[in-house]
């Protein structure tokens, strides 16, 4: 353990950790507090936000709320066992892993198999289960690129072979991930690809031109596309669609600035009467903005927050490099989810679809959201 000692001399029995237990813990503990309160906010929020539409659907008012509480139990399972196993011990599952996401994506395309809904094949289905591929996607490609650079014990390594396997899995994940399609998915999965490879030691120069390259790819896959060039060009200009594309933009603002303060109160939203479509999934944050206000808005970022700066502290800390390959995909990961749904939300990004993580309604995605923040946990504790 590195040691440091007042004015540069080694006094005896007077050896002051670098990095002392109470470092360790409190980064877990931050990490686990952040993710509590977004969770059990959710459960609430996820009532509050889906019982009027449960009401007039389905006759029950508890409708999403039960299948929230029967997920996050099923998640909290997840984490207690990626927690409790060595996250080395799955380093050697990472290629399974990753070939088994592809079929399933590759699965979701078929017509007999693949579940479409609002114009995209992203689920499918057993029976009355469904699950969404893309999901396990991302805790796949954290695991095998994290694998992948992990290098030697001392360092990191990029090799031109390594880049090569990067290139050829994030360019089939973005293939298939664009034929259901997912455009915020596949810009989250990619970005989180980048993090990693900057984790990796690539140069800062090739990984700029890696990215503005991606950059301009989602551009051109945007205008390619009738309804995702308007939804683009919704976000400077919803009015000149305001009962088309720039309805959710504008509904949301609206929700939001009612919120002032202090909210409406909880179950008090206007919002969910109808007005704001997908407000228990997609837009939930609106609506914990219309009703517990800006102080409630900043409790969630602010758990973001925690979690960003908690979850690159482990990964530097890590007692290995597949361990900070790992903290910092998973990281990246919920960070990068939340600022695009937040993004989408406030208007300044596309609507993607995308969920905000623990928050929103949904199951695959709060099962393996939680199952890999087990794994951030795990390297979390074992920090140097």
């Amino acid at each position: 353990m590195n040691t440091k000692t007042f004015s540069g001399k080694r006094k005896k029995g007077l050896r002051i950790s670098a990095n002392p237990p109470g470092f360790r813990s409190l980064r877990f503990v931050v990490l686990i507090t952040a993710m509590i309160i977004l969770t059990l906010l959710g459960v609430v929020m996820v009532l509050s936000a889906s019982s009027v539409n449960d009401l007039r659907i389905f006759g029950d008012t508890w409708h999403h709320l039960k299948r929230q509480v029967l997920w996050l139990f099923l998640g909290v399972i997840s984490m207690a066992v990626t927690i409790r196993i060595d996250y080395r011990k799955i380093r050697k599952f990472s290629i399974p892993f990753l070939l088994l996401s592809l079929t399933l994506c590759g699965l979701v395309l078929l017509p007999s198999i693949g579940i479409t809904a609002n114009g995209s094949a992203r689920w499918i289905g057993i029976g009355s289960f469904t699950f969404q591929p893309s999901e396990f996607l991302k805790i796949a490609i954290v695991i095998y690129l994290a694998d992948l650079f992990s290098g030697s014990k001392k360092k990191t390594s990029v090799t031109i072979t390594s880049l090569k396997k990067f290139l050829l899995v994030l360019g089939t994940a973005v293939a298939l991930l664009m034929l259901e399609p997912d455009l915020g998915t596949t810009a989250i999965i990619a970005a989180i690809s980048l993090t990693i490879l900057f984790f990796s030691g690539f140069r800062v120069r090739n990984l700029l031109l890696m990215g503005i390259s991606g950059i301009a790819l989602l551009f051109a896959a945007s205008y390619s596309s009738g309804y995702r060039r308007k939804r683009l060009l919704g976000v400077l200009d919803p009015w000149q669609d305001p009962t088309g594309t720039g309805w959710q933009a504008l509904q949301s603002a609206v929700a939001i600035s009612q919120g002032g303060v202090s909210g409406l109160g909880l179950g008090e939203s206007r919002a969910k009467w109808g007005f704001l479509p997908f407000s228990h999934t997609d837009f939930i944050f609106a609506i914990v903005a219309e009703e517990l206000g800006f102080i409630g808005a900043c409790l969630v970022i602010l758990a973001f927050l925690s979690i960003g700066l908690a979850g690159l502290t482990a990964a530097f800390k890590a007692p290995d490099n597949f361990g900070q390959l790992l903290a910092a995909g998973i990281t990246a990961w919920i960070s990068i989810q939340a600022f695009v749904n937040l993004g989408a939300v406030l208007g300044i990004l596309p609507i993607t679809g995308v969920p905000l993580p623990f928050v929103s309604s949904g199951g695959s995605s709060l099962v393996v959201t939680m199952a890999a923040f087990g794994i951030l946990l795990n390297v979390a504790r074992q920090t140097r």
